[in-house]
């Protein structure tokens, strides 16, 4: 029986240090960042600073690898297929909190709250809804008046269908009672750019990629949709201030790898990526852009995912959005 108790003893040593010596050694090859949308978008942006980052504090490159489809979907999948290792991440968002109830179960080939392993959410923030510079609507109000007296002759841009780009678009139409024509793009940077050529009437966009045009002035703020204006936008009143009390859209940023990835190197991350987010130069770069950066603990960000599906999952429903 001691010798039984001995080699179980030292069984659960080695395997301890072992466990040690892996989280100390990683990463010992670079490191790649899924982003599940085109460039240029707000994923995309946090991605690469985060990759930026990470690559000078962690002794190893981290590469931001865009693939962009399915709603999201494709790169979610391909990170929950990839092996546990911590060597493969997501950047994962809102879409993949909505995607949940939007896609049916049998199409859709990843579990949220499952096949991934939290590591930390990065930031939040409201969506503010743009118009180019030439739209003759100079707030919400005109904005809606011109769809009324149109009905289905405005359309619209997101990052992809499904996302809180559109079903923010989506809350809007109900509250107001207008109709308005959805054209999902593979992220906001193409959206965008489409915007500004005047191919499609307006949007609902994540302040961090919508605010280099609006501060360049080739695109105008109509109202934020956070709960209170944004310090970024103080002179924008919300869509709530504009006769739509209640209405609040606030997207997320996170970071997620494959499910089963050793406690040890999700630990090691979101400790880096703590003192990343904690960083005076990050929180500026982002605060300025209208998102805050937001560190939290692996199973805190598992709650706060889980929270979001049943949050957007209620707006897909009360919508009766479905996949195009």
């Amino acid at each position: 029986m001691k010798t039984l108790f001995r080699t179980l003893t030292l069984a659960l040593a080695c395997a301890s240090l072992a466990g040690g010596a892996w989280a100390q050694a990683y990463p010992s090859k670079p490191v790649k960042i899924v982003v599940p949308y085109a460039p240029g978008g707000p994923n995309d942006i946090v991605a690469r600073l985060l990759a930026e980052k990470l690559t000078g504090a962690m002794g190893q490159t981290f590469l931001v690898e865009n693939r962009p489809g399915g709603g999201s979907n494709i790169g979610a999948e391909a990170v929950a297929k990839a092996a546990p290792d911590g060597y493969t991440l997501l950047v994962a968002a809102t879409s993949h909190s909505i995607n949940m109830t939007l896609f049916p179960k049998e199409t859709l080939k990843y579990d949220l709250l499952k096949d991934f392993a939290p590591v930390s959410l990065l930031m939040t923030g409201p969506l503010v809804v743009v118009v180019n510079d030439k739209s003759p609507a100079k707030n919400l109000k005109e904005l809606v008046a011109l769809a009324k007296a149109k009905p289905g002759g405005l359309s619209y841009g997101s990052s992809g269908n499904g996302a809180s780009t559109h079903l923010a678009v989506e809350m809007l139409n109900t509250r107001a009672g207008i109709q308005t024509v959805h054209v999902p793009y593979k992220g906001s940077g193409p959206a965008l750019t489409d915007l500004m050529g005047g191919q499609i009437d307006f949007m609902v966009d994540t302040m961090l990629s919508a605010m280099p045009f609006v501060t360049s002035g080739k695109l105008r703020a109509l109202a934020t949709t956070g709960k209170k204006r944004s310090p970024v936008l103080p002179e924008v009143p919300t869509v709530a201030e504009q006769g739509y009390p209640g209405f609040e859209a606030v997207a997320w940023i996170g970071l997620l790898a494959p499910a089963k990835t050793p406690p040890e190197v999700v630990a090691k991350l979101n400790a880096e990526v703590k003192k990343v987010l904690d960083s005076t130069e990050v929180k500026g770069r982002l605060s300025v852009q209208g998102f805050t950066a937001e560190w939290q603990k692996p199973e805190v960000f598992a709650a706060t995912m889980a929270s979001e599906v049943q949050k957007w999952g209620g707006i897909v429903k009360a919508a009766n959005v479905k996949v195009e």
